[in-house]
């Protein structure tokens, strides 16, 4: 332990949930953050804050005008620029012990199992299902812890799986398509609960690397921010599921 090390780190360092072990984990974990959008963004923030040595960003989007209002890793000069590339150079820019790799191309079903192979834990962010679908098919497939989240107008959801086919996965929870599912372009979103679900989602990864607390494995946790109020669901496996039953 250097003393760059030390003094960066410190604050986990004297947690005894982490402490110089839990460190270490994070330092040697690969993680995927698939969309590098309102849920990765400040998701892959804090986790490349936290010291996770291996960061891969999968996104195929370019920086909009529109995204600034909540997509707190971009600025003005990046509109027109590969989400995936920027991303991945703000991480290098905010902590130079992490690794991070900027796969600039849509993460579909035929290409989920080879992007994804390799990884300790994936970060679903994206916004649409299908894509989702691929997402936990494969975390299925690999074997590899999956955190997820959501959020729409005021509100937001977290889950984790332990893509073991013994615990829920994603579908368990949406085992298809909703009927008239809803973006957030269509219903609008305030931009600073991308940030309290990002950040939860962040939590849940750190959580998992260190061994910290308890997951949300079958579980879903609920953030209503009108109201200002959460609560913590359980999420059963589901004998029919199309995915793990």
């Amino acid at each position: 332990m250097t003393p760059d090390y030390v003094n960066r780190y410190a604050r986990h360092l004297v947690l005894k949930e982490i402490g110089g072990a839990g460190q270490q984990a994070l330092l040697a974990a690969k993680v995927a953050i698939v969309g590098a959008g309102g849920l990765g963004g400040p998701a892959g923030l804090y986790l490349a804050a936290a010291g996770v040595g291996q960061i891969t960003i999968i996104d195929d989007d370019v920086v909009e005008a529109s995204n600034l209002q909540r997509q707190v890793q971009f600025v003005t000069t990046d509109i027109g620029m590969e989400k995936a590339t920027v991303m991945a150079d703000t991480v290098d820019d905010l902590n130079p012990d992490v690794q991070t790799k900027g796969h600039i191309g849509r993460l579909n079903a035929q290409n989920a199992e080879e992007l994804l192979q390799g990884h300790d834990i994936i970060l679903d962010g994206v916004d649409d299902f299908e894509t989702r679908f691929a997402i936990n098919d494969a975390a299925l497939a690999l074997g590899i812890p999956l955190v997820s989240g959501a959020l729409g107008r005021f509100d937001g959801q977290v889950s984790a799986f332990r893509s073991d086919k013994k615990s829920p996965c994603y579908r368990c929870f949406v085992p298809h398509v909703p009927p008239n599912a809803e973006t957030c372009s269509q219903v609008g979103v305030v931009g600073a609960l991308a940030g309290v679900i990002g950040s939860m989602m962040a939590l849940e990864v750190i959580k998992l690397i260190t061994g910290a607390g308890e997951p949300l494995i079958g579980k879903i946790w609920l953030f209503d921010g009108l109201k200002a109020e959460t609560r913590t669901v359980s999420l059963p496996q589901d004998p029919d599921c199309p995915a793990c039953s």
